[in-house]
C-alpha cells in the first residue's frame, strides 16, 4: 500500500511524462541569440525578422512566454560583430541565429558548443563553416541564399534588359564578402560566354564604392552587378543613386535593391529563408543536433523590375522579360 501523497506524486509524474513537448519543454523560458549583419532600422532586415517571428509563433514559440530573443544588429561592422558575438555567447542561449558568413564565422570563434543556425549564407563548405552539406558535423547548420553560378544569370538579365552593354563592373567588399572569389570566377566565365568585359573592384566603404562607380564612366554600354553581401545591402540606396547619376544599368541579388531604385534583381526569397531557419531553431530547441540537420538551399526565387528606373535610363524592357517578372514596380 502507498500513502495518498505518494500516490498523487506518482500520478503527477506519469501525467507529466505523457504530455507532448509543447506542454512540457516549452513551458520554461528558452533563449535564442541573434547576430545580424544589418542596421536595425533597415526595413528589409526587419521584414526578415518578422518572417522569423511569425514562423516561430506558428510553431508555438511566443516571445515573453516560452522564448526570449536577444537581437544584436552589427550594421556590417566586423568589429561590432566581434563585440556582440562575445556578448551573446556570454548569455548562454539555447541556440543562436546568424544572418550571413561574417557573423557566423565570428560566432564560431567564440563557441563550438552552442548550436548556430545561419539564415542567409554563401558557400558554407568552402568557408569551412560545415564539414559537408548533408552532414554539417559541428555546431553549425542553416540555409544557403545563393549559388555562385547565379552570377551568370545576373549577367544574362542585364544583357537582356540593356543589350548595349559591353562591360560590367563588379564591386565587392573583401571584409564582408570573404567568399567573393567564387563569384568573381563565375562572373568571368559567364562574361566571356556573353562577350562582356568584367571589371572587378574591391571597395571597403561607400567612398570607395563611389570612386569605383565614377571610374567606370557613364552610359548604357556599362553595367554594374555587386557581389552579394551585407555591406552591399546596407548601401543599396546609395548604389541605386550612383547608377542613376551615371546612367548605368545595374542588376542585383535582392528585390530590396529594386524597391530602392535599382533596375532589376533576381535572387532567393530571403523571407522564406528566415521562415525555414525558424523551423531549424524549433527542431534544435526540441533536442535535435545541428550536426545532423543538413544545410539546405533556397526553394523560392523572385525576379523584380523597376520600370521607373528603366524609363529614366531610356531602356525598353522586353515584353518577354516583363512576363517572367514576379514584381514590377511602376
Amino acid at each position: 500500500m502507498i500513502g495518498r501523497r505518494e500516490f498523487i506524486t506518482l500520478i503527477g509524474g506519469a501525467a507529466a511524462a505523457a504530455l507532448p513537448f509543447s506542454a512540457t519543454a516549452q513551458s520554461r523560458l528558452r533563449r535564442i541569440g541573434a547576430l545580424l549583419a544589418f542596421d536595425e532600422r533597415d526595413p528589409m532586415a526587419q521584414g526578415w525578422v518578422a518572417a522569423l517571428r511569425d514562423q516561430l509563433t506558428k510553431l508555438g514559440w511566443i516571445e515573453g512566454q516560452n522564448i526570449q530573443i536577444d537581437f544584436r544588429w552589427s550594421s556590417s561592422n566586423v568589429q561590432t560583430m566581434q563585440q556582440f558575438a562575445e556578448e551573446l555567447v556570454a548569455l548562454h542561449p539555447d541556440v543562436i541565429l546568424s544572418s550571413s558568413t561574417p557573423p557566423t564565422r565570428i560566432l564560431m570563434q567564440h563557441t563550438r558548443t552552442i548550436p548556430i543556425v545561419f539564415a542567409n549564407l554563401v558557400d558554407p563548405v568552402g568557408s569551412k563553416l560545415v564539414e559537408s552539406l548533408a552532414k554539417p558535423g559541428g555546431n553549425v547548420t542553416g540555409f544557403v541564399n545563393l549559388e555562385p553560378s547565379i552570377a551568370g544569370k545576373w549577367l544574362e538579365l542585364l544583357k537582356e534588359i540593356a543589350p548595349t552593354i559591353g562591360r560590367v563592373a563588379i564591386p565587392y567588399n573583401p571584409s564582408t564578402a570573404p567568399y567573393a572569389e567564387i563569384y568573381l570566377n563565375n562572373f568571368k566565365s559567364a562574361g566571356a560566354a556573353l562577350a562582356l568585359e568584367i571589371v572587378a573592384g574591391p571597395v571597403q566603404d561607400l567612398t570607395e564604392l563611389e570612386r569605383f562607380v565614377a571610374a567606370q564612366g557613364s552610359g548604357t554600354k556599362i553595367g554594374i552587378v555587386p557581389v552579394p553581401d551585407g555591406f552591399m545591402n546596407s548601401v543599396r540606396g546609395s548604389l541605386a543613386n550612383l547608377a542613376a547619376s551615371y546612367r548605368i544599368p545595374a542588376a542585383h541579388f535582392n528585390r530590396a535593391f529594386v524597391v530602392d531604385g535599382g533596375l532589376i534583381s533576381y535572387g532567393n526569397d530571403t523571407n522564406d529563408n528566415y521562415r525555414r531557419a525558424a523551423v531549424y531553431l524549433d527542431r534544435i530547441l526540441k533536442g535535435e543536433k545541428p550536426s545532423e540537420l543538413a544545410v539546405q538551399f533556397p526553394i523560392k526565387f523572385e525576379l523584380a523590375i523597376n520600370m521607373k528606373t528603366a524609363k529614366a535610363l531610356g531602356l525598353d524592357v522586353p515584353p518577354s522579360l516583363l512576363a517572367r517578372a514576379d514584381e514590377v514596380i511602376e
